[in-house]
């Protein structure tokens, strides 16, 4: 009788324990499988990187990038996606909604964005470049000609472009907003547009190829370089990325910053060449292409240069809220050893 009654008991302890051990099981594997898709989607997620770039000859650089598959080069496996982007707004916001690894722009809208608690830094600079106002008005041959009612396109408010306007503004008139309800936001090549149709429009602050193209045309003309604005020369177009991707994805931004020094110097090595790749993408000959690579003015370099001095600026004059910056809050680490050289270097006082 007592046996029978322990058999019992062992049997359901038995049974007991099996079901503990199945479920102890299911739970193991499904950790496992949990960790593996972890892993799988972080593996999938160092294999993708996403560009984007803006309108304009300042990012000739990036295009080489693309047309010559440097980044494939360094990783057979790299899924490489291109996206362009008509301002800084758009690429703040992909950048938030992890649809940006890494872009290009200029740096007013760069500290503004960064100012607001953005988490990007530069990553290197990529070009300088000629900037001027354009007009179309025989009647507007200085700032002080235009009347509230011309109309000047520029890519956004806080744009480099902007900036500079105020700088000029501040200096001639003390009025840093002088300009400012006289704004309108376009893209650089449907601002061309307008501005040689005649409509809409009476000034294109504008940048190369559009620049150069707009010089040629009869009735067209600068009445103010971005040069003359700054006071000297200065970085127009810099790399940024998210201090996440930089951390996450190293190899993939050591990847990225390896292939944009080949490009720069590809550029500066192999002119010709370069133009006739990069022809098309500008929908200019070759010739032309190679005119406006070696434009006066036009230098594809990773320095970064100006960079204080548009904090200064914006700062005094409340584009920014944060009076200053340590270099290492805006930069990564791989361009500090730079911070002396930018900051010990001088404005050079020649025209554009």
């Amino acid at each position: 009788m007592y046996t029978e009654k322990l058999e019992k008991i062992f049997k359901e302890i038995g049974s007991v324990s099996m079901k503990k051990y199945i479920t102890i099981i299911i739970i193991f594997l499904s950790v496992l499988l949990l960790i593996s898709g972890c892993v799988n989607n972080e593996e999938a997620s160092q294999q993708k990187i996403t560009i984007a770039e803006q309108y304009g000859l300042a990012y000739a650089p990036v295009q080489l990038i693309k047309e010559l598959n440097f980044l494939k080069a360094a990783d057979p496996d790299l899924e490489v996606e291109w996206k362009q982007l008509s301002n800084t707004t758009s690429i703040r916001e992909s950048m938030l909604a992890g649809e940006v690894d890494i872009a290009f722009m200029a740096i007013p809208p760069f500290l503004i964005a960064r100012d607001k608690g953005m988490g990007w830094k530069i990553i290197s600079g990529l070009s300088e470049s000629p900037l001027g106002l354009m007009t179309n008005r025989e009647d507007i041959n200085s700032l002080a000609d235009f009347k509230t009612d011309s109309k000047i396109a520029l890519p956004q408010p806080g744009s480099i472009q902007h900036i500079l306007l105020s700088m000029a503004a501040e200096r001639e008139f003390g009025e840093v907003d002088r300009f400012d309800e006289q704004l309108l936001t376009m893209s650089h090549p449907d601002a061309m547009n307008a501005l040689l149709a005649g409509r809409e429009v009476s000034a294109h602050f504008a940048s190369p190829p559009y620049l150069f193209l707009e010089s040629r045309e009869e009735g067209i003309k600068k009445i103010l370089s971005g040069r003359e604005a700054f006071g000297g020369d200065f970085t127009f177009i810099v790399g940024v990325s998210t201090e996440q991707f930089y951390g996450e994805q190293p190899q993939n931004y050591s990847n990225f910053l390896e292939a944009l020094g080949k490009a720069i110097e590809f550029i500066d090595q192999k002119p010709d060449e370069a133009a006739e790749i990069l022809a098309d993408n500008y929908n200019l000959e070759p010739s032309e292409m190679r005119d406006y690579l070696s434009w006066s003015g036009m230098k594809f370099t990773s320095k970064i240069k100006g960079l204080d001095k548009f904090i200064d600026f914006m700062a005094a004059e409340s584009y920014l809220e944060k009076n200053s910056y340590q270099y290492s809050e805006l930069v990564f680490e791989e361009n500090l050893a730079g911070e002396k050289a930018i900051s010990e270097e001088g404005a050079s006082q020649n025209e554009e």
